[in-house]
């Protein structure tokens, strides 16, 4: 089997022959030239047949069993996949994809939310002298480039610190930071800088001040990975692709070569996953695109092949937007183990990671204790001692899983370059492995000039620089000011849905119900703290969300955020999604269950909660048990070991704070380990001792419960002259 490496060096090499010819000055306008040209190319005799709606999923299912045969067929609905379907789309070739879950159910959507050209990759480039890494560099920050054009409401630079620490590091780092400068060249976004000690303080208050020397702050992209990804699939969509979430490939179909006698792959036996229904979609070509599974449909092709996809695992977890500055990442460029982890802003929160180990393939990656703790450890290593960095702050974690193309006898991940591989197997399946995010337009074009080439499809050239993707077209910094003011939409929700959706955030806005209040007129949150609203529900199901997940893991990101706020939000997302798909309450059950699972187990929501049902030791010492008891018993009034919903409304009661009932039975539920309805003051000493190991924060009983002691005892008892004297 040939392998090619996917590296157009002269298109990206942009030095040596081509600057001695030309001259810095008249490459650099060559180069914008080419750029505006490739835009309006991109732009120019497109027809885009479904602009104004989308076709239904059941219309794309049955273009893909109606269809004779297709030029193109793609397995597999991450960002690689839906990349390879827009440029073929787009070169006028008829064009399927099936995706076995959801777009961007896999790698796609937890990643670290960069588009960045690779910092350490290029240092190794320059270290090793490593010509590949320093090409893949050049291309990642190319591709940085176009991405950021083509999606600007999903997409955005991103200021990211470097602290040193030690003073000869300071001329080494910036020497590094300014090359990946140079290796942008024009397509640079803003000039790497230098700060003393106090100016890094100032703009990362949270920093630890202790030889810290300076900071260097280069800039690289960021973006909303799930809805980039949808974007792409979108665009492929209206521009005539027959696209389907929730179809997998059974088995591939084969046809016997009349000239040479050997079997030729000609289409795959596909299975609708919801309705169980088989059918087989007809194709010239094939193309593998499944991430970390790329070896399994090559191993359907032929059960012979040797394997090309090393698996690694990264966790990432999500904490308060508090502990980082709005618009500030940090970069830790050697942790403890060697790795590197990003400390980020990311939709009002912060995110931190990732870790690197090797792992085994699974759809559903689990995140682990592990690799969360060892994150929140290198975090308390660059930040000041004043910021306690607690265990219960990670409000959501997730892992995912790297598709690296490797040496079977590499011995670890974290050496291996991210570069991606195209081949192109004996019976004619073409599989696209490895890369990154950031690359994947560039790593489609070089997938689909392979299959044109092995297949001889009759192919336009690449349309896909420059090319806008769903919603990014007419999308202004601007806009949500006119869903405010038309709309009369929370100026956060505004937001929100303009940098979510970009001009199609008006659709948003029009299936947005009245709220009956003053303010905001429409858009009625699904939970309080987050802007996600209930149209945006509705408007999923146009986006072919099928499930409950789709709407909170990837039309909206609320489970990457915060799994309790998302486990809050999943009955009303359960009702909308039922009314207008016609569940039966069985499955509206079955939806529920599915999605707590998945909030449980993928999403960190376990780990979270076993910080209090695994707290089986009390860390307290006397005077604090003394002190938790005291505050136990002006709720426990009758001594009776426990409290119950009633006692603690009693006591609220009394002091004039009231809370619906189905809410406080919620909080103490939280508490309530054996689950028999009551918190007995042993759970309560767990919680107490838990809160202040930093294990569990933000405990809505414990803070109730002081919050209602300190009123009492600021109260006082009433006096015989106050009332009186008794008369």
């Amino acid at each position: 089997m040939a392998f090619r490496r996917a590296l157009r060096r002269t298109a990206l090499l942009g030095g040596g022959a081509v600057v001695t010819a030309f001259g810095l000055s008249q490459l650099l306008e060559y180069r914008k030239k080419q750029a505006r040209l490739a835009h309006v190319a991109a732009e120019a005799d497109l027809k885009i047949p479904f602009s104004s709606e989308l076709p239904s999923r059941q219309a794309q299912l049955s273009a893909l069993k109606d269809t004779e045969e297709f030029d193109v067929l793609i397995v597999g609905g991450g960002a690689t996949g839906a990349g390879c379907a827009l440029d073929a789309v787009t070169r006028n070739l008829k064009t399927a994809l099936v995706e076995r879950s959801d777009f961007s159910s896999g790698t796609s959507s937890r990643s670290t939310k960069l588009i960045h050209g690779g910092v350490r990759y290029l240092q190794k480039a320059i270290m090793k002298l490593d010509y590949e890494q320093y090409m893949m560099v050049k291309e990642a920050l190319h591709e940085r480039a176009n991405l950021l054009e083509i999606a600007p409401h999903l997409s955005a630079p991103l200021p990211i610190m470097l602290p040193v620490y030690k003073w000869w590091q300071l001329p080494y780092y910036w020497a590094g930071i300014k090359m990946y400068d140079l290796v942008a060249g024009i397509q640079c976004l803003k000039s790497s800088y230098v700060l003393s000690k106090s100016k890094a303080l100032e703009l990362f208050p949270m920093l630890k001040k202790d030889k810290l020397v300076g900071a260097i702050v280069y800039y690289d992209g960021q973006h909303n990975d799930a809805r980039m990804n949808l974007a792409i699939a979108l665009t492929a969509a209206r521009h005539g692709a027959a696209m389907a979430n929730y179809t997998e490939v059974v088995s591939l179909l084969k046809r016997t070569d009349p000239g040479t006698g050997e079997e030729k792959v000609c289409g795959a036996r596909c299975r609708d996953v919801l309705t169980g229904e088989e059918f087989d979609v007809r194709a010239k070509c094939v193309i593998n695109a499944t991430g970390p599974f790329t070896d399994s449909l090559r191993k359907m092709d032929n059960q012979e092949t040797a394997n090309i996809c090393q698996p690694s695992a990264g966790v990432h977890i999500v904490i308060p937007g508090y502990y980082s500055p709005d618009n500030m990442g940090l970069l830790d460029p050697a942790t403890s183990d060697g790795r590197v982890i990003f400390f980020l802003p990311w939709e009002k929160m912060t995110i931190a990671g990732t870790t690197d180990t090797p792992t085994d393939v699974t759809a559903h990656p689990i995140p682990g204790e592990e690799d969360i703790n060892f994150i929140l450890t290198e975090i308390r290593n660059y930040l000041s001692p004043d910021v306690e960095v607690r265990r219960g702050d990670v409000l959501a974690a997730w892992s995912g899983i790297r598709p690296l193309v490797t040496d079977p006898n590499s011995k670890d991940t974290q050496s291996i370059c991210r570069n991606h591989v195209v081949s192109v197997s004996n019976s004619g399946l073409v599989t696209i492995a490895g890369g990154k995010w950031t690359t994947y337009r560039s790593m489609a074009e070089e997938t689909l000039d392979a299959a044109v080439e092995a297949h001889q499809l009759k192919a336009e050239p690449c349309r896909t620089v420059g090319l806008m993707l769903e919603g990014g077209r007419g999308w202004t910094p601007t806009l949500y000011i006119r869903l405010v003011q038309d709309y009369g939409l929370e100026v956060e929700v505004a937001q929100h849905l303009a940098s979510t959706y970009g001009s199609r955030a008006f659709d948003v806005a029009k299936m947005a119900h009245v709220t009956g209040q003053r303010w905001p007129i429409v858009g009625q949150r699904l939970v309080s703290e987050f802007p996600y609203i209930e149209s945006e529900v509705s408007y999923a199901i146009k986006e072919y969300a099928c499930t409950v997940i789709d709407v909170i893991a990837r039309r909206t990101r609320l489970g990457f955020l915060n799994v309790q706020a998302a486990d809050e939000a999943l009955p009303r997302i359960a009702q909308i999604m039922a009314k207008e798909l016609n569940w039966s309450e069985e499955r509206t059950k079955a939806e529920l269950e599915a999605a707590q699972k998945f909030l449980y187990h993928e999403m960190g929501y376990r780990a979270r909660d076993e910080q209090l049902s695994k707290t089986t030791e009390i860390n307290l010492d006397y005077q604090e048990v003394i002190r938790y008891k005291k505050r136990f018993h002006k709720f426990d009034k009758e001594s009776k070991g426990f409290i119950t919903t009633v006692d603690v409304q009693r006591v609220l009661q009394s002091i004039n704070v009231h809370i619906d009932e189905n809410a406080l039975h919620e909080i103490l539920n939280e508490v309530d380990l054996n689950k028999n309805g009551q918190v007995e003051f042993d759970e309560f000493l767990q919680l107490m001792s838990a809160v202040k190991k930093g294990q569990v924060s933000d405990s809505r009983l414990a803070i109730l419960l002081k919050s209602a002691e300190e009123t009492l005892d600021q109260r006082g008892p009433v006096t015989v002259d106050r009332s009186g004297g008794g008369v």
